[in-house]
């Protein structure tokens, strides 16, 4: 009788744990696998804004009223979504931003008390786009100084 109770004692007892794992591994592995394919790609997906470098507070207020301006109407499409549009509509299907040869190079240049020159340089592997513009801080008027600036002004615009 005494042997008995020792046996008993040596087998060692099952682990709760470790057999709730083995029962729902697939399960948790199935999980992992769906966040590392479709929710980590889209945190640290490149954006035009993401792009940009690192400005002083007065270039930063410079590029934050050009990037903002949404039109007389203020309420439709801001410089950013257009550039962005525009972007995305000559690379379709691509994560431009991404890519290694992709170059996102904006300048504020001082010239006068309160304008600047804003220069917006996009070069990627296909070709470059250059965007050109004045900005009063003042007044937070915006003149373009190229076609290409002039095109993203108007279409901010006239965006209805």
């Amino acid at each position: 009788m005494g042997k008995d109770i020792k046996k008993k004692e040596d087998k060692p007892k099952k682990n709760d744990f470790k057999s709730f794992l083995k029962k729902r591994a697939p399960i948790y592995l199935a999980l992992i696998a769906m966040l590392v394919v479709f929710v980590i790609p889209e945190m640290t997906k490149g954006t035009l804004e993401k792009s940009f470098p690192e400005f002083s507070e007065e270039d930063q207020q410079v590029i934050d009223i050009l990037m903002k301006y949404d039109g007389p109407n203020d309420d439709g499409l801001t410089v950013m979504e257009a550039l962005d549009n525009h972007i995305g509509d000559e690379y379709p299907d691509e994560k431009i931003f991404d890519h290694k040869k992709t170059i996102v190079d904006l300048t504020v240049t001082n010239v006068g008390s309160e304008e600047y020159q804003v220069n917006f340089n996009f070069s990627s592997y296909k070709g470059e786009m250059n965007y050109d513009w004045n900005v009063n801080i003042e007044s937070e008027k915006i003149m373009p100084n190229n076609s290409e600036g002039k095109y993203i002004i108007e279409l901010v615009n006239y965006y209805d």
